[in-house]
Parts: structure tokens; C-alpha cells; sequence
């Protein structure tokens, strides 16, 4: 039996004591307010079921339902503020995953997601008090759920909200485009949520450093996972890595999509990316990419983006899925928007329409390296300038994975208390002999970068197979150097993630190191900066510079590395420049009518928005 209760007041008491087992109905003592049904099971095509709660705007009625499905338990401080669109007369389901809580059956691949929700949709559509149309929401994981779902093409499913969940597992969950792994991201959330039960969490310094990676799950989590084993077993994006992308199946989404992201989380580049495609296809889409890490209601130190970086998210989500799922969809269609892209231009701190990504006026200009061969730290004499450089000599560094260069902040995900995301401080990084520092002088006019940041360089290195790493610095005024973006590429993947070639010893090589994305106006008196080096530790995995796989190798060596910036190697940083007089487009909300559910959007974000 189902236990019926209002979701205010006592719900609150239920929930904290787990008295959910007395198989009677309780009428609402809110006469026409919220009910709620908790723990029902739902029966799954191959016969496991998967406990959800619902929650109701009334006892009676029909009701277009809002579905959540998480594998972060659907009864924590997170998952109750979903409840938000209950108020806004949805039916609200929350749903805790196969293998997951309350739900019977073996938490495994992502695409398991898929048929889930399929058949958890199906469900919702056959109940009383369903009229049979169904959205989703959720961050993160929760996200990756809703795409699984969509591509499912289930006739009931009218519209989803993912927020920071990106569009392929290889890109978002495991390696970066050039083909190092995200190693702490991966670490953390698999102890964060695999460890067992009976298994007391080893703490991250424990396991970060741990060789070869291929046994690092254990180290982690005490026990051997088949996803960590699978993922460092097919490091170059191949079939294994395509039939688990929802990239490779975005021409399946053909229902109204309102994406949300943010510049300094780890899924920013794949959330863009989704955005493109399906303005391609001309489908229904919205995305807001803000100032924001993984958990949007995060404060960096360093760096306040102003009022209004903080939008009402609930409720943008509750007034796109009243166009799509309340209204007559046809219609909603026949009357909506070119795809529109929501982006939060950081300097100004002001929200900016656009309508394709990456932006048809951009002007991808090069920045070049040039120096005496010291460019070593940031007391080095290393430039960065508008012009080419004519008889520079070349810059030399060693990587030692032994000692690589630690991680400070950045788009990282997913523990803040473990890696610290954002506009970081660079100043001890840039102390390093290993790090190579370029700085422009002082600009003399405003210069807004919206879009990929890349690093074009000529590099040698001493071993075959190699990292170089990239990152865009602000110089402030005062001298403090503020992270603004940055990336890796492992050298064996140069030409593609999916064709593995190593490289010749001490010979010149063209790469191009994704360094992220942006929106980002330098004003004039800061400093560009860009530092060079290999490693970018644990954001990424250390490259130990040999040819067997990098998750089997245990034996550190050494590489010496070799920057070129000369006339016949111009290696320089390439901006996605806007031109100034097309920066004067505002955003139509205002900071005041934003404001208005601002703070209750805020506390509804610090229930930590899932990973």
C-alpha cells in the first residue's frame, strides 16, 4: 500500500524518521493542498522495481507530472527541492535509480538509464492522477538521465531540463578532448558513491597518487569496479565510448530542450556542444551558461560576478515546461524563438542573447610566444604580443611526474571541499621552473573572449608519448594572476582522441591544446597571461612519458620539453575575440525582475546540486 500525507509539516518528520512501512492511506490535513504518496515500487520491463515518491498539488486531479530520477537518494535535502513544482501544479516524481536506495537491481552503464526511464514514463502516463504528459529535470547525473530518456522518443515525454551533465561519457565523465583522463573527478565521485556500505571511505590522499591507475579503484573505493576497469581500458574514443554518447544519438532528441551550464564546471564545452547540435536541427532549445561551477550557488574567493549571476532556476525551468507541457505543443512550437543561447559575459557581469554557439562574428585572433629561452615561472622573461617573433629562442623545461603541477582551480568538478573550481589564484603555480609564463602588457582597451580558447604550439620532448597543458590567465592590476580557463593534450592523441600515434624524440611537433571555453572581458591596465607546462594534477592524470598504456605503467620518468616561438614555429594563443561594437546587446530580464526569485533559487542551490 502507498502512504498518502501532506508534503508540508509532517512529511518533513516522516522523511527524517523513515516511518513509511504502515500500509494505510492518510487524507491530506490541508484540505485541496499537496499530498504525497512515498515508496512506491515501479515495475521495471525486466522485472526490477525502482522506489520512487510522488507528490501531488492536490489529492485529486490530473496533473502533468515533473520526473526526477537520481542515484543520490531521492529523500535528500537536494532531491526535496524539486518539490518547487509542485507549487507550480505539476505532479512531481522522485525516483532513486536502478541499483540505487530504495530501487532493487545493480547500479551499472549509464545507457541502463535509457529503457529506466522509458518504462518509469510509461508508469506515470497510466496513473489517475497523471493527464499523461511528463518533463524532467536534474543536474548532473540527473541530467545524463533525461537525455537517455529522450532518445527513448516516448510519446508521453514533452520536455527536459538537464543542468551540468554534458552529451558524451568519453568527454565529460573521463578524459579530456586531448585525451588525458580526469582523474580526480573520477576518483572522487567513485569513492564519494561506490565505496561499500561496510567500507570505511579512504581519504583522497590516499588513493590520488596511487599506481598503476588500472588498480586506482580499489585504492579508492576497496573493491574492483567493472566501470573504472572498462573506462582505463579503452582510452582513445572508440565503439566502446560511441554506443555510450548521447552525441552520437542527438538527431533522437526531438523534444524542447532547456539546458543550463556554467563557465568554470567540467561539462561547460559538451553542454555547448548539445546546444549547437540541436539548433542545427532546428529543434526547441534554451541554455543559460553562467559564472558558475558545478554547484551554481558556489562563492569563489577570488571573484564575484555580481547580483545578477544568480537566476531563479526553478522557476525558468517551472515557465519552460509551462510552454511545452501545459500548452498545446503544436502551438507552442508554431510560436517559438529561434534556439536561443542565454550566456553570462564575465567582466561586466551581464547576460547576453545569442543564438548559435560558437558565435558566426567571432574572430579567432593569435597572440604569439616569444622569449630569451628563460620564460621559466612568472619572473621569467617570457611575452606574449601581437606580432610574430623573429630569432626568439626556444624554451625548455623538465616534467617530472613525480612532482607535477598541482591543480588550482578551474572548470573541476565535483568536490569543492577536495578541488576548489573557479578563477583561482595562479601565483604559487606560476613560482615553478616547470611552468611557463607569457604575459602581454598592460591593454589599453576592453577585449572580450567568448568562445573556445586554444593553444596553437611547436613542442619537442625528450620521450614519446608526452602532456603540454594551457592556461589563459587575467593579470589583474595589481599583479594577482586569476584563472580563466584552461586544457591538456596528451601527444599520442594530437591528431584525434580516437587514432593513438606517438611522436618522434626531440622533434618539432604542431599541437592544439583545447583550453576551454569562455566569455570573458579583459580591461584595460590587466595582462594576458598564458602558462605552458605538462601536467595539471589531479584535475588530470600525470602522462609517466611511456609508450605501454598510462593506466598500466608504474615506473615515473622523466621527459624534457621543449617549447619552440620562432619564425618557423609560431606557436600563440588563439582568442575567440568578439568585435567591440557588437558587445551592446543586453539581456531583456533585468537584474530586478531576475531578482525576485533569486533567494529562493539560492537556497534551493546549496542542497548541492547533484553530481
Amino acid at each position: 500500500m502507498i502512504r498518502l500525507l501532506s508534503i508540508f509539516g509532517p512529511i518533513a518528520l516522516l522523511l527524517a524518521s523513515g516511518l513509511f512501512g504502515a500500509q494505510v492511506i492518510e487524507k491530506s490535513p490541508y484540505q485541496g493542498g499537496p499530498t504525497g504518496l512515498l515508496g512506491i515500487l515501479i515495475r521495471m520491463r525486466d522485472g526490477v522495481d525502482l522506489a520512487a515518491d510522488v507528490f501531488l498539488p492536490q489529492a485529486t486531479g490530473r496533473w502533468p507530472t515533473v520526473l526526477v530520477r537520481t542515484p543520490y537518494n531521492r529523500r535528500s535535502s537536494a532531491s526535496a527541492s524539486y518539490r518547487y513544482f509542485v507549487l507550480r501544479g505539476y505532479a512531481v516524481v522522485i525516483q532513486d535509480v536502478r541499483g540505487r536506495y530504495g530501487s532493487q537491481g545493480v547500479f551499472g552503464p549509464v545507457e541502463q538509464e535509457g529503457p529506466d526511464g522509458n518504462d518509469t514514463i510509461d508508469w506515470i502516463a497510466a496513473q489517475p492522477w497523471s493527464n499523461g504528459r511528463v518533463a524532467m529535470a536534474g543536474s548532473s547525473y540527473l541530467g545524463l538521465a533525461q537525455w537517455w530518456a529522450a532518445v527513448q522518443e516516448n510519446p508521453h515525454l514533452d520536455a527536459i531540463s538537464p543542468m551540468c551533465s554534458g552529451d558524451d561519457e568519453y568527454l565529460d565523465r573521463f578524459y579530456s578532448s586531448g585525451g588525458a583522463m580526469k582523474l580526480g573527478h573520477r576518483l572522487v565521485w567513485l569513492s564519494e558513491n561506490l565505496t561499500p556500505p561496510n567500507q570505511k571511505r579512504f581519504l583522497f590522499a590516499t588513493y590520488i597518487g596511487h599506481l598503476p591507475l588500472r588498480t586506482a579503484d580499489v585504492a579508492a573505493t576497496g573493491t574492483v569496479l567493472r566501470v573504472w576497469r572498462d573506462a582505463v581500458s579503452h582510452p582513445s574514443y572508440d565503439g566502446y565510448w560511441r554506443a555510450r554518447s548521447i552525441r552520437q544519438e542527438s538527431r533522437r532528441v526531438t523534444i524542447p530542450v532547456l539546458s543550463l551550464g556554467g563557465w568554470f564546471d567540467n561539462y561547460a564545452e559538451s553542454d555547448l556542444d548539445a546546444f549547437s547540435r540541436l539548433a542545427l536541427q532546428h529543434d526547441a532549445v534554451e541554455t543559460w551558461i553562467g559564472p558558475w561551477a558545478h554547484n551554481p550557488a558556489l562563492e569563489f574567493p577570488t571573484r564575484d560576478f555580481g547580483p545578477d549571476a544568480h537566476i531563479p532556476i526553478r522557476a525558468v525551468q517551472a515557465d519552460w515546461f509551462d510552454r511545452w507541457v501545459k500548452k498545446d505543443t503544436l502551438s507552442a512550437k508554431q510560436n517559438a524563438p529561434p534556439a536561443l543561447l542565454h550566456i553570462f559575459v564575465m567582466g561586466p557581469n551581464e547576460w547576453r542573447e545569442e543564438h548559435e554557439w560558437p558565435l558566426a562574428r567571432t574572430r579567432y585572433t593569435p597572440i604569439y610566444l616569444t622569449s630569451s629561452g628563460h620564460a621559466n615561472s612568472s619572473s621569467g622573461d617570457g611575452i606574449l604580443q601581437w606580432h610574430e617573433a623573429n630569432g626568439a629562442q626556444a624554451d625548455r623545461f623538465t616534467y617530472d611526474p613525480r612532482l607535477p603541477v598541482p591543480t588550482a582551480g578551474g572548470a573541476v568538478c565535483c568536490d569543492p571541499g577536495i578541488l576548489p573550481p573557479g578563477p583561482l589564484d595562479q601565483a604559487k603555480v606560476e613560482k615553478r621552473a616547470d611552468v611557463l609564463v607569457f604575459t602581454s602588457l598592460p591593454l589599453t582597451q576592453a577585449m572580450e573572449t567568448t568562445g573556445q580558447v586554444r593553444a596553437l604550439l611547436y613542442v619537442a620532448t625528450s620521450a614519446n608519448d608526452t602532456d603540454f597543458t594551457a592556461k589563459l590567465v587575467d593579470v589583474q592590476p595589481d599583479g594577482q594572476p586569476l584563472l580563466v580557463t584552461d586544457g591538456i593534450q596528451r601527444l599520442r592523441y594530437r591528431l584525434a582522441p580516437d587514432h593513438p600515434v606517438f611522436v618522434k624524440r626531440n622533434s618539432p611537433y604542431q599541437i592544439s591544446i583545447d583550453a576551454g571555453v569562455t566569455s570573458y572581458v579583459f580591461y584595460p591596465g590587466h595582462r594576458l597571461r598564458l602558462e605552458i607546462s605538462s601536467s595539471n594534477f589531479p584535475r588530470f592524470d600525470r602522462n609517466l612519458n611511456g609508450t605501454s598504456p598510462n593506466a598500466d605503467l608504474a615506473k615515473l620518468t622523466k621527459a624534457r620539453q621543449t617549447v619552440f616561438h620562432d619564425k618557423n614555429y609560431p606557436s600563440a594563443l588563439i582568442l575567440p575575440l568578439i568585435p567591440v561594437e557588437t558587445v551592446t546587446r543586453h539581456h531583456p530580464r533585468t537584474a530586478a525582475n531576475l531578482a525576485a526569485g533569486t533567494q529562493a533559487n539560492r537556497t534551493q542551490q546549496k542542497s548541492h546540486l547533484q553530481r
